[in-house]
């Protein structure tokens, strides 16, 4: 018995002690701030995993945003190429042609059908016969359906005719006596020659032939012609000619025209096409248009290329509004280039002012220095001396050496405290031709 009450004793005693030390407000607080810190740590550990996460999902999107931005530009750069090579062949140059337009049939499957029509004309300058064929069967082949298509066989059946010779000057000497026929008979006679410039476009004629047939077109005013020139700027035929018809259309002017050039932009799936109907309509003064583009257009190089064309045409009043409620930082540096391109000084000034992404004053910074009037010069100093952020104060340095503006540099090298930003100067006067950086190296390696 004794042994079972002094059992009973214990347990009465430690629930006793239990509950007292419940009960104590000391012990009570020490288990909340416990309690509270182990709370807080799984807080802090769930955040850290949240930054973490939002960070890898940043560095992700950053990633996703730089490889569209490459392909854009590997795109735009092909478009280029293509564009360059048909240059070549409008001069007349084959052989550099031809190694241009390898490329573009390996690289660029959006030309691809168009830059093989161009390969193989080209061959068939140059008497290659064979080699020609070869390449409009591949068109065929591999693009039956390409718009390119009714010319290669157009063209396929002057090279089984001809014999596929190389042109000699005496023909050559013929295509610049067809092109004086033309205008001449276009002045006395345009019935007579209207019939005469289909047929020079529906041939596989040389591109400054038929080249010359459309600004011909374009030069007679009557609605025949604009009603050839806007079919062929559909599309509808000659696609060589397409963007070539766009421009001469736009010099045509009138309502029927703009008409024409707004139903194509619309309709059209070529961003080379619609890059040609936005320089139409600033060619025409179409400005509603294409500030419509430049606000609205979902594709970013085409805003870019509406932008620029306002720039060209001077609407600095519409885009600055549009600046301001613009949230596209890329479609904001456009229009920071095209308030350069219109001379915009003042306004880049303000942007350098107030503007509050860094990337964006910096491009302003930059736009600014390209400009290199003493206004914008004195606005560069004027921020390089109140500035605090390395970043900005770099960039006005690059704009006084793209601006040829030593002496400030020379300020910059001699007072400035930032060791960083002093290499920055002296640096930009080494790679300067001019007197006055010339005799302060001098003066600085004989210290």
């Amino acid at each position: 018995m004794r042994m079972a009450g002094r059992i009973g004793l214990a347990i009465a005693l430690a629930g006793t002690a239990g509950w007292v030390a419940a009960q104590d407000p000391e012990t009570h607080q020490n288990q909340a701030a416990a309690e509270r810190e182990r709370a807080e740590r799984a807080r802090e550990r769930e955040s850290e995993k949240m930054r973490e996460q939002a960070e890898k999902g940043r560095e992700r999107a950053q990633r996703e945003a730089e490889r569209a931005e490459q392909e854009r530009e590997r795109a735009e750069s092909l478009d280029e190429a293509y564009e360059a090579a048909i240059d070549q062949v409008d001069e007349g140059h084959y052989d550099d042609a031809l190694r241009m337009l390898d490329r573009v049939v390996r690289d660029n499957p959006r030309r691809a059908d168009a830059a093989l029509y161009w390969r193989a004309y080209s061959l068939h300058k140059l008497g290659r016969k064979a080699d020609a064929l070869t390449t409009l069967n591949q068109l065929g082949s591999s693009y039956p359906k390409s718009s390119w298509v009714k010319d290669a066989k157009a063209l396929e059946m002057e090279i089984r005719q001809g014999g596929g010779t190389a042109p000699s000057p005496e023909n050559l000497e013929d295509e610049d006596l067809k092109l004086m026929a033309l205008d001449g008979l276009m002045n006395s006679d345009p019935q007579k020659a209207m019939p005469l410039l289909k047929k020079f476009l529906a041939s596989s004629q040389s591109p400054k032939l038929r080249d010359r047939a459309l600004f011909v077109l374009a030069q007679s005013g009557t609605p025949e012609a604009r009603e050839i020139l806007a079919s062929v700027a559909r599309g509808e035929s000659y696609p060589g000619m397409q963007r070539k018809a766009i421009h001469y259309l736009s010099m045509f002017g009138g309502a029927e025209s703009s008409q024409a050039l707004a139903e194509i932009y619309k309709s059209a799936a070529d961003p080379s096409v619609k890059k040609a109907v936005l320089q139409a309509f600033m060619i025409t003064g179409d400005k509603a248009r294409l500030l419509a583009a430049a606000k609205g257009e979902p594709e970013p190089s085409l805003r870019r290329a509406a932008i620029q064309q306002l720039g060209v045409m001077g609407a600095q009043d519409e885009l600055w509004q549009m600046y301001g409620t613009e949230t596209s930082i890329e479609a904001k540096k456009a229009i920071q280039q095209a308030l350069f391109v219109g001379g915009s000084t003042g306004r880049l000034i303000e942007l350098v002012k107030v503007e509050k992404d860094p990337e964006l004053r910096l491009s302003a910074v930059r736009n600014l220095g390209l400009i290199g009037s003493a206004e914008a010069q004195a606005a560069l100093e004027s921020l390089y001396k109140s500035g605090t952020d390395v970043r900005t104060r770099e960039a006005v340095l690059e704009a006084f050496f793209v601006s040829g503006n030593a002496k400030r540099l020379i300020e910059v090298a001699r007072t400035e405290k930032d060791p960083a930003l002093k290499r920055k100067a002296v640096q930009q006067l080494s790679l300067m031709g001019s007197p006055e950086a010339q005799q302060f190296l001098i003066e600085l390696l004989e210290k």
